[in-house]
């Protein structure tokens, strides 16, 4: 059979992707998973829980060997020792991240969208994506100009009489601090602290995969989904891509189509291409892959938001002790470094009320400070060998830009300060520098073995306060005190560039651009240059990642995408 449309990856991009192209009887539509299905009523429970954290950490969603470096990589000193490798969980499960995130859905600045048309994608400013926000949500509190009512994800908010006790703590540190509330995250773009947006009915995720590929799309006799299904390469005549290779289930096949749709993530989706021959041209001869078109955008300018946080422990009144929710966060603040040429509301702080499944992790919060309007541009993603088997090379090369390192610098010192003041301290002692170390993964992944180590230093750090300081320092710190960092700046600097991490939101490496720009890599359709019946829809093609979570900006842009296909662009 040749299929009108072959969908590679079937996350946030392809599920849309699949739901809307074989809305029109007459396309047949094949989608492609490297992960398992999520069917209804056979949708796994951590996938369904309103809490992530049961999810983004079990090995059985995400692509296991992938390594990445977030630090810096200097190419001036080759004597430098290289940053380490980081886990980072890449999903791989049908629903893409959708299945496994914190289910934040924003948006991002209208200035940001502004932004994607003034760097060459044509159509793609903020009046012209609105619509299509507005297209994949159902908001279940708004109405108006800002929010949509038919869409397929659930949007909801809880409001803060619901929120535990250390968040509404917050709530008034923030508003002690000169911050407004604000109740709808989604309207007009402005600073403030408000309840976070998430997809999520009922206390359930709603994933793309639920969401655009429920049972009644899957019905439709002109739509397959195959999962446990890698594919492996690209399939051309001449300068027309005809199809894919696959491994199903562990055998080998190959499918055909009219055209092909990358939609395997930032990560993936340029090494699909470089495997085929489209990339930096030198990178690929290195490798004795046959350049079928030099492409030097390929793979380049890889961005992510960086990260860190100030955390601390949880007096036993101002933990989660409710049960109509599981969720973690609850409150986050938008706010502006107010840095020279810097657009306003850049920088977020998400406040997290327990910090894994465990009863450690429910005894520790913290203030996630994110940098989201990032300027560090040189990450990049590249192949280790020609052999699909291998995982790319990914260096997020995070805060190499000054002014992100800058504003992270500022975010935490000022976050760690408002652990001081007496508001926080009604809630929270023993405030600490905090690091996602590979460490503090280990200890999240579910096991007998990690809940009863959790239980026993659980119950010790309820205990005596001489005690519970001698544990955190020695046990959940990293060496580095909360005095180091609001009072020495270099050992801030030290601690910001070593702890910040990605938060999962890589993008940019198959960036849409106009034509006379040669770093774009795809078209305002996602047409890959050079090359004919090839497509690239994802988080790769955003020209620059935007001031959001970008679950939502990933779903507008296949919406946006699938209605150009359908008009024929």
């Amino acid at each position: 059979m040749i299929y009108d449309y072959i969908v590679v990856g079937g996350g946030s991009a392809g599920s849309v992707l699949a739901n809307r192209l074989s809305a029109r009887s007459a396309n047949k539509v094949l989608l492609l998973e490297a992960g398992q299905d999520t069917p209804h009523g056979k949708i796994p429970a951590a996938v369904l829980d309103s809490y992530p954290g049961t999810a983004y950490l079990n090995p059985a969603y995400t692509w296991n060997k992938l390594k990445v470096t977030t630090e810096v990589i200097s190419h001036n000193n080759p004597t430098e020792k290289p940053p380490p490798l980081r886990t980072y969980e890449q999903a791989r499960i049908l629903g893409g991240g959708s299945s496994i995130n914190g289910q934040l859905a924003n948006r991002g600045a209208p200035s940001d969208y502004d932004e994607w048309e003034a760097r060459g994608a044509q159509g793609w400013n903020w009046d012209a994506v609105l619509p299509y926000f507005k297209k994949v949500e159902r908001d279940m509190d708004f109405e108006g100009p800002y929010h949509g009512r038919e869409g397929r994800i659930p949007v909801r908010r809880i409001f803060p009489d619901l929120w535990p006790e250390h968040a509404k703590a917050v709530a008034k540190a923030f508003e002690a601090a000169g911050w407004d509330y604000i109740r709808d995250q989604n309207a007009e773009w402005k600073d403030g602290y408000f309840p976070i947006t998430i997809s999520n009915a009922y206390e359930r995720r709603v994933s793309a995969a639920i969401g655009y590929l429920d049972p009644g799309t899957r019905l439709r006799e002109n739509l397959t989904i195959s999962t446990d299904t890698v594919v492996t390469g690209l399939i051309f005549d001449g300068q027309v891509c005809v199809g894919v290779k696959a491994n199903v289930g562990g055998r080998a096949q190959e499918f055909r189509a009219n055209e092909i749709i990358l939609s395997s993530g930032a990560i993936h989706s340029p090494a699909h291409l470089m495997r085929a021959g489209i990339g930096p041209a030198g990178h690929l001869r290195d490798l004795g892959i046959d350049v079928r078109v030099a492409l030097p955008g390929v793979g380049q300018r890889l961005q992510d938001h960086p990260a860190a946080a100030v955390a601390a422990f949880l007096k036993p009144h101002a933990r989660i002790i409710h049960d109509y929710s599981r969720r973690h966060i609850y409150a986050a603040l938008r706010y502006s470094s107010n840095l020279p040429g810097i657009p306003m509301g850049d920088m977020m702080t998400v406040v997290t009320n327990k910090t894994s499944w465990h009863r450690v992790g429910e005894q520790i919060g913290s203030f996630i400070v994110t940098v989201y309007k990032t300027y560090s541009e040189n990450g990049e993603v590249k192949l280790r060998s020609a052999s699909a088997d291998d995982e790319p090379s990914v260096d997020f090369n995070l805060l190499s830009d000054r002014r992100d390192l800058e504003r992270m610098m500022d975010g935490i010192r000022r976050f760690g300060a408002m652990h001081l003041t007496p508001i926080m301290q009604t809630v929270t002692d023993n405030p600490f520098p905090a690091s996602y170390s590979d460490k503090v993964r280990q200890v999240g992944l579910h096991s007998k073995k990690n809940k009863f180590i959790t239980d026993v230093l659980g119950r010790l750090l309820d205990g005596p306060a001489v005690l519970r300081k001698y544990l955190i320092e020695t046990l959940v710190m990293e060496g580095v005190t909360l005095q180091d960092m609001l009072t020495d700046d270099d050992a801030l600097e030290q601690f910001v560039r070593k702890a910040s991490v990605g938060v999962w939101h890589a993008s940019c490496t198959c960036r849409m651009g106009a034509d006379d720009d040669p770093m774009a890599v795809t078209n305002n359709a996602g047409r890959v240059r050079g090359v004919d019946g090839l497509r690239v829809v994802d988080a790769s093609i955003f020209p620059v990642v935007p001031c959001a979570n970008t679950n939502f900006p990933v779903l507008m842009t296949a919406e946006k995408t699938a209605d150009a296909i359908l008009a024929g662009a």
